[in-house]
Formats: C-alpha cells, sequence, structure tokens
C-alpha cells in the first residue's frame, strides 16, 4: 500500500488530489492518505448546497463550499478534523464500511480511545458520532474517505449547517444530523500527530507501507484539476438537483414571497407575490431573471438598470438580490 500525506488544507485542493490519486495514479496500487483541509464545508455528490449551508454565515466567515465526488451528507470541516482516505481495488459492489474503517479503530483504541463503530458508517465514543464515512466505485476501484473529529470547532459546526428558514422542496439527498463530540473530550492526551504516527505504524504492521510525495508534476495536474471543478460555482452549486423554494421577506414596505424553481443552479421559473406597494409590472423583474444563475452577482448583473423600488416600494437591488440567492 502506498501512503501519502500533503500538508496543504485549501479544500479545493485536497479534493481534487483525492480524485486525481483515484483516477490517474497507478491503478494497480493501494493509497491510504491523511490530509486536512481549513474551515470548509463538504457536501456529497447528490446533495442541494442550498439546503445545507448557512450561505451569509459562511461568507461572513470565509469558509469554503465544496462538493465531493461521493454520496452521503454534508460535513464541516477545521484544523481540529483530520481526514483520511483509501483507495482500492475491488471486485465486489457492496460497501463494507466496517471493514475499512479498521485501521482507524484499531489506532485510536491502541492510543486509549473506546471507539466503537456503529449504524452504516459511524464511529462513535459514548454514543456519540466522532467519525463518519462515504464511498465510491468506479471501474473496479474503491475510494472510502472520512472525517476524525479531534478538537473541532463544534459550535461553528452547528452554525454553519444550520440553514436559514426557507422552505425547499427538493430531490437532494438531505444530511441526517447527529450528536457530536471530539475525541479529545475523551481522551484528552491523545494528539492528531500521535494518531498519524499510530495509524501508519498500524498500516506497517499488517502490510508492505510505502510513502509517496506528490511531485511537481502531481502538483501542477492536481491544482488544474482545483481550478476547472471543484474551485467552480458550477461544480459547488451547479451541479445540485432540481428543487423549488419559496421564500419569505419582510420589509418596511411591506413582504414579499418568492416562489422558484432551480435547476442545476439555474433559475427556471419565478414569481412574486406579496403585500408591498409597486408602480412597475413585477413580471419584467420575473422574465429578466428567467435562466440565471441563482448567485448574488449574477442576480444583480440581471436586474441591472432597473429601479427595484419602482416595481417594489422600499426595496433596492442589493437587497433584493442577496435576499433571492442567499
Amino acid at each position: 500500500m502506498i501512503f501519502i500525506e500533503w500538508s496543504d488544507t485549501d479544500a479545493s485542493f485536497n479534493l481534487a488530489a483525492e480524485e486525481y490519486v483515484f483516477q490517474q495514479l497507478n491503478k494497480n496500487q493501494d493509497y491510504a492518505m491523511l490530509w486536512q483541509n481549513r474551515n470548509a464545508v463538504i457536501v456529497g455528490k447528490h446533495q442541494n448546497t442550498i439546503e445545507e449551508v448557512n450561505q451569509d454565515f459562511v461568507e461572513a466567515h470565509d469558509i469554503q463550499v465544496i462538493r465531493r465526488q461521493s454520496g452521503g451528507g454534508a460535513v464541516y470541516h477545521d484544523l481540529g478534523n483530520l481526514n483520511y482516505t483509501f483507495i482500492v481495488n475491488t471486485q465486489n459492489s457492496l460497501y463494507n464500511f466496517k471493514a475499512l474503517s479498521l485501521p482507524i479503530v484499531n489506532a485510536l483504541q491502541q492510543l486509549g480511545a473506546p471507539v466503537e463503530f456503529t449504524g452504516r458508517n459511524d464511529l462513535v465514543l459514548d454514543g456519540k458520532k466522532i467519525s463518519g464515512a462515504a464511498q465510491m466505485i468506479k471501474q473496479g476501484r474503491l475510494l472510502h474517505h472520512g472525517t476524525l473529529l479531534f478538537h473541532s470547532d463544534l459550535e461553528m459546526l452547528g452554525k454553519v449547517l444550520a440553514v436559514k428558514p426557507a422552505k425547499i422542496e427538493s430531490k437532494g439527498i438531505k444530511s441526517v444530523r447527529s450528536r457530536v463530540t471530539n475525541i479529545r473530550d475523551y481522551v484528552p492526551d491523545i494528539s492528531i500527530d500521535q494518531f498519524k504516527s499510530t495509524f501508519v505504524q498500524t498500516l506497517a504492521a499488517e502490510q508492505d507501507l510505502t510513502r509517496y510525495e506528490f511531485s511537481t508534476q502531481d502538483r501542477a495536474a492536481i491544482a488544474a484539476l482545483a481550478a476547472e471543478k471543484y474551485s467552480t460555482w458550477d461544480w459547488n452549486y451547479g451541479q445540485s438537483p432540481e428543487y423549488d423554494i419559496k421564500k419569505e421577506y419582510r420589509f418596511d414596505g411591506g413582504g414579499i414571497s418568492i416562489y422558484l424553481k432551480v435547476n442545476k443552479g439555474i433559475i427556471q421559473s419565478v414569481r412574486f407575490f406579496g403585500d408591498y406597494f409597486g408602480i412597475g409590472e413585477i413580471s419584467e423583474i420575473e422574465q429578466r431573471l428567467q435562466s440565471v444563475k441563482i448567485r448574488e452577482e449574477d442576480v444583480k448583473a440581471a436586474l441591472s438598470g432597473l429601479d427595484i423600488s419602482f416595481y417594489i416600494h422600499g426595496l433596492d437591488l442589493d437587497t433584493l438580490a442577496h435576499f433571492i440567492a442567499a
């Protein structure tokens, strides 16, 4: 097995690195990897990002929002969290989460953490989740990855995944919220570095283990993939499944309800209702928003040149665009 560890903490680079190893490095080899992200929300491949993320909060706190290539629910990453990845060849289409989590369990138990495997894909301490995992299989290759909460900011986790109230009807896979805890709350002497060392020793005791460092060519290819895919709005938001959303907003001039149908992040239809006052025909705003990305700058661009208060007295362009896209 090849072991790879790297120090980059940009989530778009790190998820690109996973895909690069999975798709492009020697496919006759098995891989184990350890990596960390700075503050980021990682959403599952089949999720509707807008349902999972508090968009105002992530923008205010410079938190990355990145879609991964595996399924499952949204998770929050910071430098108190460690991520692991196994990539192996398999002829079995069944997802054996427990078997692939055993090296993690063994290393934690050696350090004194009474970790247990429970449910479909979780590791728990005292019934509280400290790790969740996800998988994907493609052309005989299995990618299994997961999180380990050592001393993550759980208060931040709660805020970043607390979506603002809105009625959303979506075909996306919704996250299942669980009680979580940090490993250090139960075993305060375990550090991330201690775990890394024990984990590598555990793997090396079970099989031949060779370390590998990304070459200059590897890093260039990973950076290109990050720029072309994982850093883009089209991948992180535009890949969301079709959904309908109703937003309600009160302001000094009254209230509005906005009904949107969105597909792949593009507004398919929009209708405005409410007890607001206005002179202009609201259909002019509705028509301008057809086929526009549900992103604040795109909404503003589509409505530029319009005096929004002429249509909805008491609102301006910036406020309306933020409300629609947030």
